[in-house]
């Protein structure tokens, strides 16, 4: 385990955003293959990157997952785009990239990019209750990238870059009016950063109360040090913390806590870029909207055991041996690899998957796993329950906004989505899915 101790252009995902026109064509997984767009604003680094192979993932032997997988299209009476509308929340916000509530509490906090947090009452009313913008890096896909509270909403869990462009994840007291004191800093878990690019950075409570990160592979293009399938290395992975001591402990029932090389904390692999993760509160379930290199997006599904909990223990989700279904870097394996429930080609319907989460409202979309792109703004769903890994599933168009950053869970479990605007300062935004 490795502690370390402004302005924002709002790039967090990719570097050039396709248009969307009306959508209307075949199903999101038969599109002819699109042109070529890159979905990393850092440039390929000259030359070859050494690889750092480590320990490889128990049960990878150089065979590939099964090659052929099914589109079937989404349940009867399904929602669409017209029988769901987005409705205006807040506006004059300046990079929303997550949204987080707590226990008892009918606010909604929004974690800026450039490094506040910003409470936005039932009231009408908002206030900044936190702001930690001098001590991190911003720009590109750096700053404030993820919050969530703990069960019992004492504390709020802050992700971010440093001011050195690392990973640090740090928690702070909260007041039962839900007031944030910055003096009362825990600074849980740290990783390294070689590259400004793919740092993931969201994190969750999980069912069983243990606080979930997530990090991308450490960045450039293509994955150039083998980071995403080493289990030594934390990033390309889904982390598994117990933050109840300083620094957060890697508790002793993680899958990889008793593999030689292998870093305790590590709980999934495989992942390029998860932006983002969420649990279905009802099943438990691992839902994952994983960004792709150059042609393929992907929404990943991990189910829970019969007590709702473990759901992606241990689990490769295949990068960088395949981008979504397809073969990527030849010299890794991937053996057992979870494949995607939905994957989708670069193009009209966008170049970066932004997620997501499953809605229990009691609404329409109930049961329905909702998520975006940030390049297209258009917003899909697909029935939660039914999808099942390797069998693509043809998401149903609800409605289109512009450069969503992420599809996030409100206080009575219906999806908001949040637009970064232009990525001016005021122009960033949050909507609610509600029925038509």
């Amino acid at each position: 385990m490795l502690l370390l101790g402004g302005g924002v252009a709002v790039a967090l995902l990719v570097s050039a955003c396709a248009a969307d026109p009306d959508d209307t064509r075949a199903p999101d997984v038969t599109f002819a293959t699109a042109p070529s767009a890159t979905t990393d604003p850092a440039p390929d680094p000259t030359g070859t990157a050494a690889s750092t192979p480590g320990t490889s993932t128990p049960g990878t032997d150089g065979s590939a997952p099964p090659a052929s997988t099914t589109t079937t299209p989404a349940t009867t009476a399904a929602p669409g785009r017209d029988t769901v509308d987005l409705a205006p929340v807040a506006d004059g916000l300046t990079a929303p990239v997550d949204l987080a509530v707590r226990a008892d509490d009918d606010t909604l906090y929004v974690a800026q990019q450039g490094g506040q947090v910003v409470a936005l009452r039932s009231d009408d009313t908002r206030s900044v209750v936190l702001d930690i913008s001098s001590e991190i890096s911003t720009g590109g896909e750096r700053g404030l990238l993820g919050i969530a509270f703990t069960p019992a909403g004492d504390e709020l869990v802050v992700s971010s870059t440093d001011r050195d462009g690392n990973t640090r994840l740090t928690a702070y007291t909260v007041s039962a009016v839900g007031s944030v004191d910055p003096a009362t800093r825990r600074v849980l878990y740290g990783a390294r950063q070689p590259f400004p690019n793919h740092n993931g950075g969201d994190v969750a409570f999980g069912p069983d109360g243990m606080l979930y990160l997530g990090l991308g592979d450490g960045g450039a293009a293509g994955d150039p040090e083998r980071h995403a399938l080493d289990v030594s290395s934390p990033l390309g992975k889904l982390l598994r913390l117990d933050i109840t001591s300083t620094p957060a402990s890697a508790p002793g029932d993680n899958p990889f806590a008793d593999v030689p090389g292998a870093l305790d904390e590590v709980w999934a692999v495989g992942l390029r870029n998860p932006w983002r993760f969420s649990f279905d509160p009802t099943t438990g379930d691992l839902w994952i909207a994983d960004v792709g290199q150059n042609e393929w997006e992907e929404v990943d599904v991990a189910r829970a055991d019969g007590a709702g909990r473990d759901a992606g223990r241990g689990l490769n989700f295949g990068w960088s041996a395949w981008e979504g279904t397809h073969p990527f870097n030849a010299d890794q394996s991937a053996d057992g690899v979870t494949l995607p429930v939905v994957e989708y080609p670069h193009g009209a319907q966008g170049c970066s998957v932004s997620g997501g989460v499953v809605v229990r409202d009691g609404t329409l979309l109930d049961g329905w796993y909702v998520f975006s792109d940030y390049c297209s703004g258009v917003v899909r769903a697909i029935a939660a329950d039914t999808a099942t890994p390797g069998r693509l599933v043809r998401p149903v168009r609800l409605a289109a906004s512009a450069v969503v950053t992420a599809v996030c869970a409100g206080p009575e479990g219906s999806a908001y989505v949040l637009s970064a605007g232009d990525g001016g300062e005021g122009t960033g935004s949050i909507s609610r899915l509600v029925p038509a």
